[in-house]
């Protein structure tokens, strides 16, 4: 199914009241988070921006670092530091995993470090090889996100190198890896080998490694888990932030920089070249609000978690200067069914959020940076909220509701259709699940909290299962789980 008609669908499900819940507090300047492969989502790792990988587990800060290399890392509380990592497809054999940092020449550089193999909470700190060093002249404009594709080749986005508009003119310079998305092989060889499938590599003009151009500041993006499709979030120079995106296997893409800042004309300030240019699905202007200036935008993640499925497709994102958090789907030209969550957030976050980064676990579910406080939250449904464990065919299982009224009925329903918009007249609700049926009824406690059992036929090994609660015209997240 395409991308354009996924968008389609899921634009007519209802929008999911969010919250957060606080995973981990302490932290010294937490950018992003991820996870390795394999791992259950109950493990984390977040990336500080002064040098260390910290591990938590259970909601838990291990107070070990996973990998501290903050002696080797230039770190000036602004844009430089210990920018992102990734693991390898294959961690759970090779245990190899990847950072990117600004180095104390100031140079950008991509090691691999691998896993101690006594201690799955420890990286080996000798084990590290750089792949790739990047000369940076000036001190801003890292970017520094990158990600596995589908297809198992790295892709990284760059900064323009710094300063005030590219004065070295990186972005839309073929011989520079400043300002670029670059894809590599770190499997093919030492210390990587340029994929045959690259967009320049018969261009004897343009470096090899180079996926898209015009880039200035990308922080922080993704690769849809889906679709492959790749978004992200570039920092803009005095007026527009703008959110970019790729569709999956598009290459060659020049995003503009530093002919356009966001959809305007910046060098030449008017009259500008757009002929062949992709333009950005979104733009902001940086202006005073209620939450206050806004002046940088932090990219973030699709959602494709297993908690609220009808969130599935939204790109999160936010200001790192308000604390603001949106989130949208694409129909590849412009946003659709934009969404502004900021106010529902305040409410767990606080007023004053840095938001700087974003993450997932190993079940695709959302997490926030803050950097003001050192914190990294969780998004979790707000209000009625239906909690299930992985479901496995043969076995009973209980699933959990919370949020509700006191002591009142409520009931659980189930689809194997997916997601809908089914009327129950008698209960004055309409669930958000095509031709459901019920699955279990129940009451809750003094506490609007109540339990379903149910038993898991092994003919159902396999499917998949949409579920969701409802209670007094109210109805809960609705929860996507494929059986084991």
């Amino acid at each position: 199914m395409s991308a354009t008609l996924l968008t389609l669908l899921f634009a007519l499900a209802p929008q999911q009241p969010v919250t957060t819940e606080v995973v981990a507090t302490g932290l010294h300047t937490p950018v992003w988070v991820t996870h390795a492969p394999s791992d259950p989502a109950t493990r984390i790792f977040v990336v500080t921006h002064w040098g260390k990988l910290r591990i938590v587990e259970n909601d838990v800060l291990n107070p070990t670092a996973f990998l501290d290399i903050h002696h080797l890392v230039t770190f000036d509380n602004n844009e430089q530091g210990l920018l992102s990592a990734i693991f390898h497809p294959d961690y759970q054999q090779n245990g190899l995993f990847y950072v990117i940092y600004v180095d104390v020449s100031g140079n950008w550089v991509l090691e691999r470090y691998q896993r101690d193999p006594l201690n799955p909470d420890l990286a080996d700190p000798n084990s590290g090889v750089i792949l790739l060093t990047i000369v940076h002249p000036l001190t801003w404009h890292h970017g520094g996100w990158m990600e596995f594709g589908q297809d198992g080749l790295l892709y990284i986005a760059t900064g323009d190198g710094g300063g005030v508009g590219d004065p070295f003119n990186y972005g839309q310079d073929p011989n520079s890896l400043n300002g670029k998305l670059l894809r590599i092989d770190v499997d093919g060889g030492f210390p990587y080998v340029i994929p045959p499938g690259n967009p320049f590599v018969s261009d004897p003009n343009t470096l090899d490694e180079i996926w898209a151009l015009g880039l200035r500041n990308p922080w922080r993006g993704d690769m849809d888990d889906l679709t492959g499709d790749i978004w992200f979030g570039d920092v803009g120079q005095d007026t527009w932030e703008e959110l970019d995106f790729l569709p999956a296997g598009t290459a060659g893409a020049n995003f503009g920089w530093r002919i356009m800042e966001g959809f305007h004309c910046y060098n030449p300030p008017s009259g500008c070249n757009m002929a062949g240019l992709v333009q950005p699905i979104h733009e902001y202007r940086h202006a005073t609000t209620a939450q206050g200036y806004r002046c940088s935008i932090s990219g973030g993640r699709v959602y494709r978690g297993r908690s609220m499925a009808t969130m599935h497709g939204r790109f999160f994102f936010g200001d790192y200067c308000t604390g603001e958090v949106w989130s949208t789907r694409t129909d590849g030209l412009t946003t659709v069914d934009f969404f502004d969550h900021t106010q529902e957030l305040e409410l767990s976050m606080g007023t004053d959020a840095q938001v700087v980064g974003f993450g997932q676990d190993s079940e695709g579910e959302l997490y926030i940076c803050n950097m003001r406080d050192g914190s990294v939250h969780r998004v979790v449904p707000a209000g009625l909220r239906l909690r299930a464990p992985t479901l496995v065919s043969g076995s009973s299982t209980t699933l959990e509701v919370s949020g509700g009224s006191s002591s009142a009925a409520a009931g659980l329903f189930l689809s194997t259709r997916g997601l809908g918009s089914t009327p129950i007249p008698p209960a004055n609700l309409v669930l958000d699940l095509d031709r459901p049926r019920v699955a279990a009824s129940g009451s809750t406690d003094p506490l609007g909290r109540a339990s379903f059992s149910a038993t898991i036929p092994p003919s159902a090994a396999g499917r998949t299962v949409w579920l969701q609660a409802a209670q007094n015209g109210v109805v809960s997240n609705v929860v996507i789980e494929t059986v084991d």
